[in-house]
């Protein structure tokens, strides 16, 4: 069984017990000290990670440019994703930047409980496809802002009244 904190995580919050007790034995806990890599760019992508505590860094290296810092995993945060979108390799790195705490599941276990457990699975895929999904919204808005400041310092992305991105020009 999960332990009750780790049940309240936003990904299993409102999961009837049943779900989350078909889940936990496919999850492992992992401690990281701060600093640790967890995995690199173009690794292969075993795993997929749900941060519990801490803090985790995603960062990427472009072919013709400097590693990116693209995004920061906060408590209950979802990481690895290359794992379960069909990459063999994952394609950015994780970090810690603190004494973090994760749960893991391995993509075989993934696969296991799918097949052993469909309604535990499906139910944990689709919380993990919203996750993903706004993830990729804040991933995009973070790589938007990096681009415009490497080409002009004083502009940065803003949302307008429609919640439209648009670049403002500090003056």
């Amino acid at each position: 069984m999960l332990r009750p904190e780790y049940a309240r995580l936003t990904l299993f919050d409102g999961l009837a017990p049943g779900v989350l007790s078909a889940i936990a034995p496919y999850m492992e806990e992992v401690r990281h000290p701060r600093g640790t890599t967890i995995f690199i760019q173009g690794q292969i992508a075993d795993s997929l990670y749900i941060l519990v505590d801490g803090e985790v860094r995603i960062r990427f290296k472009p072919y013709d440019g400097p590693v990116l810092t693209v995004a920061r995993i906060h408590p209950g945060g979802v990481y690895g994703w290359s794992a379960v979108m069909g990459h063999e390799l994952y394609t950015s790195g994780a970090q810690t930047t603190e004494d973090s705490v994760s749960l893991r599941i391995r993509n075989r276990n993934l696969q296991r409980l799918v097949e052993t457990h469909p309604q535990a699975g499906a139910a944990l895929l689709e919380r993990l496809a919203a996750s993903i999904a706004e993830r990729l919204r804040n991933t995009h808005t973070a790589v938007l802002e990096i681009l415009y400041q490497g080409l002009d310092p004083s502009a940065s992305v803003v949302h307008n009244q429609h919640g439209n991105q648009e670049t403002a020009k500090t003056v």
